[in-house]
Protein backbone atom coordinates (compact mmCIF):
# COMPACT_ATOMS: atom_id res chain seq x y z
CA UNK A 1 0.00 0.00 0.00
CA UNK A 2 1.12 3.57 -0.72
CA UNK A 3 0.49 6.59 1.31
CA UNK A 4 0.37 10.39 0.33
CA UNK A 5 0.00 13.12 2.98
CA UNK A 6 -0.26 16.90 3.06
CA UNK A 7 -1.63 18.83 6.08
CA UNK A 8 -5.23 18.32 4.23
CA UNK A 9 -5.44 15.08 3.22
CA UNK A 10 -4.30 11.53 3.63
CA UNK A 11 -4.35 9.28 0.73
CA UNK A 12 -4.09 5.79 0.38
CA UNK A 13 -3.48 4.09 -2.74
CA UNK A 14 -3.19 0.27 -3.81
CA UNK A 15 -0.39 -1.03 -7.45
CA UNK A 16 -3.18 -3.10 -8.37
CA UNK A 17 -4.77 -0.89 -10.91
CA UNK A 18 -3.04 2.12 -9.40
CA UNK A 19 -6.17 2.72 -7.59
CA UNK A 20 -7.42 4.78 -4.54
CA UNK A 21 -8.38 2.76 -0.97
CA UNK A 22 -8.60 6.05 1.37
CA UNK A 23 -9.19 9.00 1.33
CA UNK A 24 -9.35 11.43 4.67
CA UNK A 25 -9.46 14.68 5.54
CA UNK A 26 -5.84 14.75 7.18
CA UNK A 27 -7.23 16.51 10.31
CA UNK A 28 -10.24 14.94 11.53
CA UNK A 29 -9.84 11.56 10.26
CA UNK A 30 -13.19 11.29 8.24
CA UNK A 31 -13.18 8.65 5.30
CA UNK A 32 -14.70 10.16 2.34
CA UNK A 33 -13.78 7.65 0.07
CA UNK A 34 -16.30 4.02 -0.24
CA UNK A 35 -14.45 1.07 1.66
CA UNK A 36 -15.40 -1.42 -0.14
CA UNK A 37 -18.33 -3.67 1.97
CA UNK A 38 -18.54 -7.37 0.23
CA UNK A 39 -22.42 -6.64 1.22
CA UNK A 40 -22.86 -4.48 -1.58
CA UNK A 41 -19.37 -4.05 -3.67
CA UNK A 42 -15.75 -4.91 -2.83
CA UNK A 43 -14.72 -2.40 -5.47
CA UNK A 44 -13.63 1.16 -4.10
CA UNK A 45 -12.02 3.22 -7.12
CA UNK A 46 -10.93 1.43 -10.15
CA UNK A 47 -8.98 2.84 -12.83
CA UNK A 48 -10.40 2.79 -16.68
CA UNK A 49 -8.34 1.96 -19.30
CA UNK A 50 -8.09 1.45 -22.54
CA UNK A 51 -12.30 0.82 -22.60
CA UNK A 52 -15.41 2.11 -20.02
CA UNK A 53 -18.12 -0.33 -19.38
CA UNK A 54 -19.20 -2.96 -21.75
CA UNK A 55 -18.38 -3.97 -25.47
CA UNK A 56 -21.31 -6.24 -27.54
CA UNK A 57 -19.86 -10.08 -27.28
CA UNK A 58 -17.23 -8.61 -24.73
CA UNK A 59 -15.24 -7.93 -28.29
CA UNK A 60 -13.99 -5.20 -30.47
CA UNK A 61 -12.10 -5.07 -33.93
CA UNK A 62 -8.61 -3.48 -34.84
CA UNK A 63 -8.62 -3.48 -38.78
CA UNK A 64 -10.59 -6.30 -38.80
CA UNK A 65 -8.92 -8.59 -36.59
CA UNK A 66 -11.28 -9.72 -32.98
CA UNK A 67 -10.13 -8.77 -29.44
CA UNK A 68 -11.73 -9.85 -26.57
CA UNK A 69 -12.23 -7.54 -23.88
CA UNK A 70 -14.16 -7.22 -20.04
CA UNK A 71 -15.84 -4.76 -18.75
CA UNK A 72 -14.05 -1.55 -17.86
CA UNK A 73 -10.76 -2.93 -19.67
CA UNK A 74 -7.73 -4.58 -18.04
CA UNK A 75 -5.85 -1.98 -16.35
CA UNK A 76 -8.06 -2.15 -12.71
CA UNK A 77 -6.36 -5.50 -12.27
CA UNK A 78 -3.40 -5.16 -13.57
CA UNK A 79 -0.19 -4.80 -10.90
CA UNK A 80 1.06 -1.45 -11.46
CA UNK A 81 4.74 -0.66 -11.06
CA UNK A 82 5.34 2.10 -8.15
CA UNK A 83 7.01 4.76 -10.78
CA UNK A 84 7.59 7.71 -7.80
CA UNK A 85 6.76 8.42 -4.23
CA UNK A 86 7.39 11.50 -2.31
CA UNK A 87 5.21 12.93 0.53
CA UNK A 88 2.38 14.60 -1.19
CA UNK A 89 2.57 12.92 -5.02
CA UNK A 90 3.36 9.62 -6.84
CA UNK A 91 3.08 7.93 -9.81
CA UNK A 92 1.84 4.38 -11.00
CA UNK A 93 3.16 2.65 -14.40
CA UNK A 94 1.91 -0.20 -16.28
CA UNK A 95 3.44 -1.21 -19.74
CA UNK A 96 2.37 -3.42 -22.50
CA UNK A 97 3.66 -7.23 -21.93
CA UNK A 98 2.91 -10.61 -23.82
CA UNK A 99 -0.29 -11.05 -22.26
CA UNK A 100 -1.71 -7.08 -22.78
CA UNK A 101 -0.99 -7.57 -26.60
CA UNK A 102 -2.87 -10.24 -26.90
CA UNK A 103 -5.95 -8.34 -26.30
CA UNK A 104 -4.76 -4.89 -26.49
CA UNK A 105 -2.01 -5.30 -29.67
CA UNK A 106 -0.28 -2.38 -28.70
CA UNK A 107 3.12 -1.62 -26.71
CA UNK A 108 2.35 1.37 -24.33
CA UNK A 109 3.51 2.86 -21.24
CA UNK A 110 0.30 3.77 -19.11
CA UNK A 111 0.39 6.02 -16.11
CA UNK A 112 -1.41 7.26 -13.50
CA UNK A 113 0.11 10.51 -11.61
CA UNK A 114 -1.58 11.61 -8.42
CA UNK A 115 -0.32 14.90 -6.62
CA UNK A 116 -1.71 16.65 -3.39
CA UNK A 117 -3.05 20.45 -3.52
CA UNK A 118 -4.15 21.39 -0.27
CA UNK A 119 -7.79 19.73 -0.31
CA UNK A 120 -7.84 19.02 -3.69
CA UNK A 121 -5.95 15.20 -4.96
CA UNK A 122 -5.04 15.81 -9.05
CA UNK A 123 -5.20 12.88 -11.15
CA UNK A 124 -3.82 12.48 -14.61
CA UNK A 125 -3.87 9.60 -16.75
CA UNK A 126 -0.95 9.33 -19.07
CA UNK A 127 -0.84 7.42 -22.21
CA UNK A 128 2.44 7.00 -24.29
CA UNK A 129 2.00 5.20 -27.48
CA UNK A 130 5.28 3.08 -28.14
CA UNK A 131 3.98 1.53 -31.36
CA UNK A 132 4.52 2.88 -34.95
CA UNK A 133 0.83 2.88 -35.37
CA UNK A 134 -1.84 5.30 -34.04
CA UNK A 135 -2.60 4.07 -30.55
CA UNK A 136 -6.66 4.13 -30.08
CA UNK A 137 -8.32 4.25 -26.30
CA UNK A 138 -10.94 5.29 -23.79
CA UNK A 139 -10.22 6.29 -20.32
CA UNK A 140 -12.20 7.04 -16.68
CA UNK A 141 -12.32 7.16 -12.99
CA UNK A 142 -14.83 5.14 -10.99
CA UNK A 143 -14.56 6.34 -7.54
CA UNK A 144 -17.34 5.94 -5.41
CA UNK A 145 -17.81 7.90 -2.06
CA UNK A 146 -19.58 7.07 1.05
CA UNK A 147 -23.32 8.47 1.29
CA UNK A 148 -24.06 10.14 4.28
CA UNK A 149 -20.57 11.62 4.91
CA UNK A 150 -21.63 12.58 8.11
CA UNK A 151 -23.58 11.62 10.95
CA UNK A 152 -27.16 11.98 11.90
CA UNK A 153 -27.71 12.27 7.85
CA UNK A 154 -29.31 9.67 5.16
CA UNK A 155 -29.23 8.65 1.73
CA UNK A 156 -31.76 10.75 1.07
CA UNK A 157 -30.58 13.85 2.19
CA UNK A 158 -27.90 14.38 -0.28
CA UNK A 159 -27.67 15.48 -3.70
CA UNK A 160 -25.53 15.68 -6.70
CA UNK A 161 -24.76 19.02 -7.65
CA UNK A 162 -23.71 20.82 -11.00
CA UNK A 163 -22.27 23.92 -10.73
CA UNK A 164 -24.86 26.09 -13.32
CA UNK A 165 -27.89 25.14 -14.67
CA UNK A 166 -27.83 22.74 -17.58
CA UNK A 167 -29.88 20.73 -20.07
CA UNK A 168 -27.95 17.31 -20.14
CA UNK A 169 -29.11 14.21 -22.09
CA UNK A 170 -29.51 10.84 -20.53
CA UNK A 171 -27.21 7.86 -22.11
CA UNK A 172 -30.06 5.06 -22.66
CA UNK A 173 -28.39 1.53 -22.53
CA UNK A 174 -29.95 -2.03 -23.55
CA UNK A 175 -30.91 -4.50 -20.87
CA UNK A 176 -27.45 -6.19 -21.63
CA UNK A 177 -25.93 -2.34 -20.65
CA UNK A 178 -24.58 -1.56 -24.18
CA UNK A 179 -25.45 2.19 -24.97
CA UNK A 180 -28.98 2.31 -26.94
CA UNK A 181 -29.54 5.26 -29.85
CA UNK A 182 -31.60 7.35 -27.90
CA UNK A 183 -30.30 10.52 -25.61
CA UNK A 184 -33.77 12.04 -23.57
CA UNK A 185 -33.74 15.34 -21.63
CA UNK A 186 -32.47 14.77 -18.36
CA UNK A 187 -34.15 17.63 -16.40
CA UNK A 188 -32.68 18.35 -13.38
CA UNK A 189 -33.97 20.32 -9.69
CA UNK A 190 -33.65 23.69 -10.11
CA UNK A 191 -31.75 22.88 -13.18
CA UNK A 192 -28.52 21.77 -11.61
CA UNK A 193 -29.45 19.18 -8.91
CA UNK A 194 -29.92 15.56 -8.94
CA UNK A 195 -31.51 14.57 -5.22
CA UNK A 196 -30.39 11.27 -4.73
CA UNK A 197 -32.63 7.94 -4.13
CA UNK A 198 -31.74 4.40 -4.09
CA UNK A 199 -33.96 3.91 -7.07
CA UNK A 200 -32.20 5.65 -9.15
CA UNK A 201 -29.83 3.03 -9.97
CA UNK A 202 -32.70 0.54 -10.29
CA UNK A 203 -31.74 0.14 -13.84
CA UNK A 204 -27.67 0.51 -13.53
CA UNK A 205 -25.64 3.70 -14.07
CA UNK A 206 -27.03 7.79 -14.68
CA UNK A 207 -24.49 8.34 -17.27
CA UNK A 208 -25.28 12.07 -18.48
CA UNK A 209 -23.64 13.82 -21.30
CA UNK A 210 -23.55 18.23 -22.44
CA UNK A 211 -23.14 18.27 -18.45
CA UNK A 212 -20.63 20.69 -16.46
CA UNK A 213 -17.50 19.60 -16.15
CA UNK A 214 -17.49 19.82 -12.19
CA UNK A 215 -20.26 18.06 -9.57
CA UNK A 216 -20.93 18.20 -6.24
CA UNK A 217 -21.83 15.48 -3.93
CA UNK A 218 -23.35 17.08 -0.55
CA UNK A 219 -26.28 17.76 1.75
CA UNK A 220 -27.60 20.76 2.48
CA UNK A 221 -28.33 19.38 6.00
CA UNK A 222 -24.48 18.49 6.36
CA UNK A 223 -21.27 20.48 6.58
CA UNK A 224 -18.98 17.93 3.94
CA UNK A 225 -18.57 17.27 0.65
CA UNK A 226 -16.49 16.59 -2.23
CA UNK A 227 -16.43 17.74 -5.46
CA UNK A 228 -14.94 15.61 -9.07
CA UNK A 229 -13.83 18.16 -11.71
CA UNK A 230 -13.37 16.60 -15.68
CA UNK A 231 -12.48 18.80 -17.97
CA UNK A 232 -11.57 16.80 -20.56
CA UNK A 233 -14.01 13.94 -20.16
CA UNK A 234 -17.18 14.43 -21.92
CA UNK A 235 -19.75 11.91 -20.42
CA UNK A 236 -20.40 11.54 -16.24
CA UNK A 237 -21.89 8.45 -15.20
CA UNK A 238 -23.20 7.81 -11.72
CA UNK A 239 -24.10 4.49 -10.06
CA UNK A 240 -24.41 2.53 -7.24
CA UNK A 241 -25.04 -1.68 -6.90
CA UNK A 242 -28.79 -1.49 -8.51
CA UNK A 243 -31.59 -2.43 -6.72
CA UNK A 244 -29.89 -2.37 -2.95
CA UNK A 245 -29.76 0.49 -0.66
CA UNK A 246 -26.02 0.54 -0.73
CA UNK A 247 -24.42 3.58 1.31
CA UNK A 248 -22.08 5.20 -1.50
CA UNK A 249 -22.41 6.72 -4.81
CA UNK A 250 -19.77 6.60 -7.50
CA UNK A 251 -19.07 9.70 -9.27
CA UNK A 252 -17.49 8.51 -13.00
CA UNK A 253 -15.94 10.85 -15.40
CA UNK A 254 -15.73 9.23 -18.69
CA UNK A 255 -13.97 9.75 -21.91
CA UNK A 256 -15.77 7.63 -24.36
CA UNK A 257 -18.95 5.55 -23.52
CA UNK A 258 -19.08 1.86 -23.98
CA UNK A 259 -19.50 -0.35 -26.78
CA UNK A 260 -22.92 0.26 -29.09
CA UNK A 261 -25.91 -2.67 -28.76
CA UNK A 262 -25.34 -5.15 -31.48
CA UNK A 263 -22.45 -3.83 -32.58
CA UNK A 264 -19.18 -5.21 -32.49
CA UNK A 265 -16.90 -2.04 -32.41
CA UNK A 266 -14.08 -1.75 -34.56
CA UNK A 267 -12.12 0.21 -32.33
CA UNK A 268 -10.44 2.87 -34.79
CA UNK A 269 -14.17 4.02 -35.33
CA UNK A 270 -15.37 4.54 -31.82
CA UNK A 271 -17.46 7.26 -31.25
CA UNK A 272 -15.47 9.55 -28.95
CA UNK A 273 -12.08 7.02 -28.80
CA UNK A 274 -9.06 8.74 -27.99
CA UNK A 275 -6.05 8.46 -30.80
CA UNK A 276 -2.16 9.12 -29.68
CA UNK A 277 0.21 8.93 -32.64
CA UNK A 278 3.26 6.98 -32.89
CA UNK A 279 5.67 8.09 -30.08
CA UNK A 280 3.26 11.15 -28.69
CA UNK A 281 1.94 10.98 -25.30
CA UNK A 282 -1.55 11.85 -24.11
CA UNK A 283 -2.99 13.20 -21.00
CA UNK A 284 -6.29 13.17 -19.29
CA UNK A 285 -6.53 15.06 -16.15
CA UNK A 286 -8.98 15.50 -13.45
CA UNK A 287 -9.62 15.91 -9.79
CA UNK A 288 -11.15 15.41 -6.22
CA UNK A 289 -11.54 18.04 -3.71
CA UNK A 290 -12.58 17.74 -0.16
CA UNK A 291 -14.51 19.73 1.98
Amino acid sequence: MISISNPYMTVALSPEGGSLTSIRNAQTGREYLWQGDPAYWTGQAPNLFPFVGRLYEKTYTLHGKAYPMTIHGFVRHAQMEVESQAQSACSFLLTDSPETREIYPYRFAFRIRYALERTTLQIVFQVENRSEAPLYCGMGGHPGFQVPLEDGLQFEDYELTFPEPCTPRRVLFSPALQVAPERPLYPLADGCRIPLRHDLFDQDALVLADAPKSVTLSSPKGSHGVTVSYPQMPYVGFWHKPQTDAPYVCIEPWSILPGRDQMVEELSRMPDITQVAPGQTFENRWSITLW
